[in-house]
């Protein structure tokens, strides 16, 4: 098994973070999560691969500074968790949540929480998986996002989402709206050139929001931070494929 590397502000800047390293059209995209890494390393955040060029990592901190619309007062909240490739049923995955879970207990924490879906989405973890390591369900939601709960103090009070998210609704009614974040190296470039082309060539309106702060991914509409996409008000998916003009149209009809 390889070993696992914990990033840091000294060896963030030699080091890859896994997801878009050798996509070129998402240069601008991947230094950006970097930039956004630094930031909150400041606040307790964690990102955490083995130490190979391959997708195995897991990115977690302190829920109170998540930016996620969830309360979870000290609790650590996963964000990205990937296991790609040869490295699948390995143990990767299960050794990258004990080291959260570890951490967890040493800071004196009350347990773990995580944001999954229902059924599975992209870009976001394996529900099953996380119920099948004793996570367990604390909150559902209408627009298909469930919250999940490790519980290391068994009297401390559930996690919950954020009022923001319980209609499964933006407020923009008109047309394509996408909330993202530089919290994946993918997000920023789709959701600003892709899916220009896109929505022009089926004359859709169209709107972009970054979450440029922790404050607005706190009070995002959707739970789905990196990347959510709204049509005419109603929450559809965190597919980033949806912003190319070739799968558009595909991903949509299948939510329908």
């Amino acid at each position: 098994m390889e070993n696992l590397i914990t990033l840091n502000t000294e060896n963030i800047s030699e080091e890859h973070i896994c997801c878009a390293i050798s996509d070129k059209k998402c240069s601008e995209s991947y230094q950006a999560k970097k930039g956004w890494l630094k930031k909150e390393f400041n606040n307790g955040y964690v990102f955490r691969r083995i130490d190979a060029r391959a997708k195995v990592f897991i990115e977690y901190g302190p829920a109170e500074t998540a930016w996620v619309p969830i309360s979870a007062p000290n609790y650590l909240n996963i964000n990205c968790f990937w296991v790609s490739g040869k490295y699948k049923r390995n143990g990767y995955g299960k050794e990258l949540l004990k080291s959260a879970l570890e951490d967890a207990k040493k800071q004196g924490k009350d347990g773990l929480v995580t944001v999954v879906g229902t059924k599975k989405f992209h870009f976001m973890s394996d529900t099953k998986w996380f119920l099948k390591q004793g996570f367990e369900e604390v909150e559902r939601i209408s627009g298909g996002f469930s919250l999940l709960a490790k519980k290391i103090n068994p009297n401390s009070g559930s996690p919950k989402f954020n009022e923001s998210v319980k209609s499964g609704a933006c407020s923009e009614k008109n047309g394509i709206v996408v909330y993202y974040s530089n919290r994946c190296p993918f997000a920023e470039f789709h959701a600003k050139e892709s899916l220009k082309e896109t929505a022009r060539n089926r004359n859709l309106p169209l709107k972009v929001i970054k979450l440029k702060t922790m404050e607005e991914a706190q009070n995002s509409p959707s739970p789905a931070t990196i990347f959510s996409l709204f049509l005419n008000g109603k929450f559809m998916t965190t597919d980033i494929s949806v912003c190319m003009d070739s799968r558009f149209d595909k991903v949509i009809e299948k939510l329908k």
